[in-house]
Order: structure tokens, then C-alpha cells, then sequence
């Protein structure tokens, strides 16, 4: 277990500074002189001198050779220095610090939303005996995984809020403000929970001990919940540590169009004034959450799987 612990560790330091290094990269080959756009404050036609831009560049450290920026801003985020906000001054771990609740709560109540609708249709579609409802259930996820986040949310602001006026459109004030965008963000990892568990389910119920089970009076709802579930559930638990990641990347999008505050809204923000250092940040709070979640993943499944160890675990 201390060999597997330490080359999980050593991994998440990989994608770690993989991810810091892509961000950073990516972030210096926009368009755009970042120097200009803090100058200008996202204005357009404004006059700005070459010696203001000179004072910025040398005030941020922008005039320096990108390898040098790049170590410097890769030691201190080693230290737990993310840097300072080029648009508000704010330290960029404050900033996260602060908008990390709301979007953690928008998050977890999605995850919590997507596995009892994943789970309820996928049961529901291999428990039917009417092939009709059965294909209907199961086109479900299909349909979910290919909707558009945007517009779903918007969708269901038209019809919910501005037709039926059944729950506030925008704003995080209060549970009812929430469930639109919880259920927005939850639709497209059901979809795909779901899709994983029906196939999963499918080829778990033809195995010949369910048959045997079956031939012994056994309930097909009995061996459903109490046999076949358990068997079929591994490849959507490891699924959803991947779709942890992916709620993370949706809350930008959906915090954006419910006009909540959070780490989307900030990252939509950032992104679009070229704000390198709350990029940069917020890329690593992603990374964190993907290492932590993987690492989780790998450290149920033997538990749910005893003819699976930990060494096996990370290796499938």
C-alpha cells in the first residue's frame, strides 16, 4: 500500500505541474497584449502610451523572458503564492477562497442530482419488460449527453421561471435558487452514468448466476437490486470520478447563465481579460479536484471489489 500510495502522489505532482505548465502556455499564446489590457480595463479606442505599457510590463514582471516568468510564477505556486489579480489587486487565493463554497455547493448538489437520475433511469430501462418504454429509457442518456449545457439552462429558465414562475431565473439567494442550475449541470453526467450503468447492467443480467438465481424463485427485481446492481456499479463509480472534473468545467457555463456567483463566474472573467494568475489558479483548483477524485476512486474500488487490490486497481 505505501508503494501504491507514494506513485499515486507522485502522479498527482505530474498532472499537477502538467496542467500549470499547459495553462501557463496556452494563456502567453492568445491574442492580446496583456500589459494593454490591464492598461485599458477591457475599454475599447482608449489611448495608451508606449511608456505606460513599459511601466506595467516592468511592474508585473511581463518584460522578463517568458522561461523566467514561468519559474518564477511555478516557484511561488509551489510555495502557495498564486500571485495577485492583474484586474482587482486581490490575492488570487482569496479570490478562490471566497467563490469556492457557492460553486462547491452547486457542484455536490449536481453530483448528488446525476447519480439518482443516472442510476433511476438505467435501472428502470433494464427492469422493463415492455421493449417500447425500455428503448425510450435507455435513448434517454443519449439525448441528455447531446443537449447543449446553455441551452438546457435556458430552456428551463423560459419554461420553468418566465412561464410557469415556479422558481427564481437567476441569483443564488436561498435552496429554490438552486435547483434550476443543480439540475442543469446534472443532466449531462446522468447521461452518461447512466449510459455506462444500462450497458454495464445489460451484461451483468445475462451472466449465468443471475440465471441460476432466477431459475431458483428469485425475484428479477431481487436479483436486479440485490445482486446484479453491485457488479454493474463498478464501471460508473470509476466514471464519475472522471465526471468530477467535468462538473467543475460546467459550472463556468452554468454559473454564467443563472448569473450566479462562484469559480465559473470568475473563470469566465479571468479568462476573458486575460488574467493570468486566476487562471492559472483556478487551473490548478481543477487539477486538484481531478487528482483527489481519481484517488478516491482508486482507493473505494478495492472495497466494493475485494477480488480487486489496490495495485490492480490503478493499473486497470
Amino acid at each position: 500500500m505505501g508503494r501504491y500510495l507514494l506513485r499515486r502522489l507522485l502522479q498527482a505532482v505530474f498532472v499537477l505541474w502538467a496542467a500549470y505548465t499547459v495553462s501557463f502556455a496556452v494563456l502567453y499564446l492568445l491574442p492580446g497584449d496583456p500589459a494593454e489590457i490591464m492598461v485599458a480595463g477591457g475599454g475599447d479606442g482608449i489611448d495608451i502610451s508606449d511608456e505606460q505599457l513599459a511601466e506595467v510590463r516592468a511592474e508585473w514582471g511581463l518584460d522578463a523572458p517568458l522561461t523566467s516568468q514561468y519559474l518564477d510564477r511555478l516557484t511561488d505556486a509551489v510555495g502557495g503564492d498564486l500571485g495577485v489579480s492583474t484586474q482587482t489587486g486581490e490575492q488570487v487565493v482569496t479570490m478562490i477562497a471566497d467563490q469556492l463554497p457557492a460553486t462547491l455547493q452547486l457542484t455536490a448538489t449536481a453530483g448528488a442530482l446525476a447519480v439518482l437520475l443516472g442510476a433511476a433511469v438505467a435501472l428502470a430501462g433494464v427492469y422493463t419488460g415492455r421493449p417500447w418504454l425500455r428503448q425510450l429509457l435507455l435513448s434517454l442518456p443519449a439525448l441528455g449527453a447531446s443537449a447543449p449545457t446553455f441551452w438546457v439552462g435556458l430552456l428551463l429558465i423560459q419554461l420553468v421561471s418566465f412561464r410557469w414562475g415556479l422558481l427564481p431565473a437567476i441569483g443564488d439567494q436561498g435552496w429554490r435558487s438552486l435547483i434550476l442550475p443543480a439540475v442543469t449541470l446534472a443532466l449531462p453526467t446522468a447521461a452518461v452514468l447512466g449510459q455506462v450503468l444500462a450497458k454495464s447492467l445489460a451484461t451483468t443480467l445475462a451472466e449465468p448466476y443471475v440465471e441460476t438465481a432466477l431459475a431458483k424463485g428469485a425475484s428479477r427485481a431481487r436479483v436486479l437490486l440485490r445482486h446484479a446492481v453491485r457488479n454493474a456499479a463498478l464501471p460508473a463509480f470509476t466514471v464519475l470520478g472522471v465526471l468530477v472534473g467535468n462538473l467543475l468545467a460546467g459550472s463556468v457555463v452554468v454559473e454564467t447563465v443563472f448569473s450566479r456567483t462562484g469559480v465559473g463566474r470568475i473563470t469566465a472573467n479571468s479568462v476573458t481579460v486575460q488574467d493570468i494568475p486566476v487562471v492559472q489558479g483556478l487551473v490548478v483548483l481543477g487539477s486538484v479536484a481531478f487528482v483527489l477524485a481519481s484517488l478516491a476512486v482508486d482507493l473505494v474500488y478495492p472495497l466494493l471489489d475485494p477480488r480487486v487490490t489496490a495495485g490492480r486497481a490503478v493499473a486497470r
